[in-house]
């Protein structure tokens, strides 16, 4: 069973990315073949500034290893070491039907907010499923914002495998019938861990670099408390109960504490007698309880920038490996080879 996913390196991770993504990552090492890459090439629709990119680029691999990924056990590796994920995204993109990209949930949320509506955000769902189907994956651990993605990456996989594989048929993919071949681009599914797929942010949006409404794991001390005490609240007074609905504090309190944590928060909460601050500080309690081991970490691995770089050029080393075959048989098929 392979797995994979990634994280763009447009920012500073944030603790979205780690209760969404990157904690099922850490789990799912141990579930099967895992590959986990560092998107910078999907970053360039928001960073332009090359010093910039590739700092953030080590900053996100930093990130992972210090969170508790494994590189002997996961393949860690930066998206533009594998060159053949464009090569895939070209020929994807000649059968995807426009109107697809047209409906993506993603584009259409970010063009609302502002953002450049470029070609590289129009067709981001198509590199996302080369990324995807360029190494054979079975599954990809995704928030309910991707599950969108993850369908149209089996779709255009289906319809890839219509056009280039004689015998190929959409009822029986991996051709185990009389007379069916199997695809080439074999068909992912999605996997949302439902309690925490989308994470909000201190305005109670999803938490997105893109909105400026993280808290980013390695943050500045200063600046953490400061975030965790901004985190958006109503009126209510100290001595009444607090709503449960559109409330982001409750809301983070319910993924970052311990069920048994959560349970007392809750009922006081729901009881009344306590303010909005006393949470806010319980909040940044729990934050410091689960990725102080991490960032200390981070900070050694910052120490010795060389083992970072061997981790990332094996990485890349073994998905090129898994990638080739793959890349080679779709070249095949559509006459480049």
């Amino acid at each position: 069973m392979r797995i994979l996913s990634g994280v763009q390196s447009s920012g500073r991770l944030h603790i979205g990315n780690y209760y969404g993504a990157i904690r099922q990552f850490i789990q799912l090492q141990t579930e099967g073949e895992a590959f986990y890459f560092i998107a910078n090439y999907h970053a360039l629709t928001t960073v332009r500034d090359a010093k910039l990119a590739q700092e953030l680029t080590r900053e996100a691999a930093i990130s992972y290893v210090a969170l508790g990924l494994d590189p002997a056990r996961a393949v860690l590796f930066r998206q533009s070491d594998v060159r053949e994920v464009l090569e895939l995204y070209w020929i994807l993109g000649t059968l995807v039907p426009q109107a697809n990209l047209e409906r993506a949930h993603s584009y259409k949320d970010k063009i609302a907010k502002g953002i450049s509506p470029d070609f590289g955000l129009f067709a981001y769902p198509v590199l996302m499923a080369a990324d995807i189907l360029l190494y054979s994956t079975d599954f990809v651990p995704v928030g309910k914002d991707q599950v969108q993605h993850i369908e149209f990456a089996r779709d255009w996989a289906v319809k890839f495998n219509v056009t280039y594989v004689p015998g190929y048929d959409p009822a029986d993919p991996d051709g185990k019938e009389k007379g069916h071949a199997p695809g080439i681009l074999r068909l992912p599914a999605a996997r949302v861990q439902e309690s925490t797929a989308v994470v909000p942010g201190i305005d109670g949006q999803k938490m997105s670099k893109s909105y400026g409404n993280t808290i980013d794991i390695f943050g500045d001390e200063k600046e953490l408390k400061k975030r965790f005490m901004s985190i958006k609240t109503d009126s209510t007074p100290v001595e009444a109960p607090k709503p449960t609905e559109n409330a982001p504090l409750y809301d983070l309190l319910k993924v970052m504490l311990p069920e048994s944590e959560f349970a007392q928060a809750d009922a006081t909460w729901r009881a009344g007698g306590k303010g909005y601050g006393d949470y806010k500080k319980l909040l940044l309690e729990a934050f410091h309880t689960t990725f102080g081991p991490a960032r200390k970490r981070r900070a050694e691995l910052l120490a010795d920038p060389g083992e970072l770089e061997r981790i990332l050029q094996d990485g890349a080393r073994r998905a090129r490996e898994a990638a080739s075959p793959v890349m080679e048989r779709v070249r095949r098929a559509v006459g480049l080879s």
